[in-house]
C-alpha cells in the first residue's frame, strides 16, 4: 500500500448507526444496565454517556484502566468485551436504550423474550383485579 491509502485509512470512522452486539455482549450490557438501575443511577449514567458520546473510544480505554474496580460487576473477559463494544460508534446509543429499558421495567424484573427496548415490554393495564 502506498502512503496515501495508509493516510486515508488512518482517519476512517465507522458508519453512523446503531452497534449490533452479539448475544453474549447483549447480556453483558443488560447486566451493566441492571446494576446501574438497581443503584438508581440511571439519570447520572445517561447524562455521562450523552456528554461523553464523542469520547466513547477514550471511555473504552478508561474501562481497561479501571478493570480492577469494574470487576466487582463483571468478570475480566466480559470487561474486555464490553470495552471493545464501546469502541464502536453506535454503542452509546444502544447502551442508553438498555439503561432506559431497565429503569422503566425495574432491574429485577424478567425481560420479555426478544425485547430490545422499552416499547416491547408488556403493559400493566388490565392485569388482575383493582382494589
Amino acid at each position: 500500500m502506498n502512503w496515501r491509502e495508509e493516510f486515508h485509512k488512518a482517519f476512517a470512522v465507522d458508519k453512523p448507526g446503531e452497534a449490533e452486539p452479539s448475544e453474549h455482549l447483549a447480556e453483558i450490557v443488560d447486566k451493566v444496565a441492571q446494576a446501574v438501575a438497581r443503584r438508581h443511577m440511571t439519570t447520572p449514567a445517561l447524562m455521562a454517556l450523552e456528554m461523553g458520546r464523542p469520547l466513547n473510544f477514550v471511555a473504552s480505554q478508561a474501562i481497561h484502566f479501571f478493570r480492577p474496580i469494574i470487576s466487582v460487576v463483571l468478570d475480566t473477559r466480559d470487561i474486555k468485551e464490553f470495552a471493545t463494544f464501546l469502541e464502536q460508534r453506535g454503542s452509546v446509543e444502544y447502551l442508553c436504550r438498555r439503561l432506559e429499558h431497565w429503569s422503566q421495567i425495574g432491574p429485577d424484573a424478567k425481560d420479555p423474550e426478544g425485547a430490545t427496548d422499552a416499547q416491547s415490554a408488556p403493559a400493566d393495564e388490565g392485569d388482575g383485579p383493582s382494589q
